[in-house]
């Protein structure tokens, strides 16, 4: 089983930052990959940036040049860091983890709120 744990999010002003990081625990070493996700009220979840173990990366169009994932060497955190910020990046934020096998795994979420 692995558990995933976000935090980060906060409420910053249009062109601030904010990092936002995703702890996992239990069965870490079955993780093949991570991600955010965010969702805005009454839409689906929508991928923001991935990672995979081998450090590959991808990212949806509206956040490149200003996200980046990243992640420890243990796999232990995944860190999503968030540069430039518009207020239609305010969304909950959720961390995911794919262990092949196994239905995607979720985290309760972090609200990030950029204001104008």
């Amino acid at each position: 089983q692995v558990q995933l744990v976000e935090s980060g999010g906060d409420l910053v002003q249009a062109g601030g930052s904010l990092r936002l990081s995703c702890a996992a625990s239990g069965s870490i070493s079955s993780i093949r990959a991570m991600g955010w996700y965010r969702q805005y009220p009454g839409k689906q979840r929508e991928l923001v940036a991935s990672i995979t173990r081998d450090g590959s990366t991808n990212y949806a169009d509206s956040v490149k040049g200003r996200f980046t994932i990243s992640r420890d060497n243990a796999w232990n955190t995944v860190y999503l860091q968030m540069n430039n910020l518009k207020p239609e990046d305010t969304a909950v934020y959720y961390c995911n983890g794919r262990v092949p096998g196994y239905l995607p795994i979720w985290g309760l979420g972090t609200r990030v709120t950029v204001s104008s």
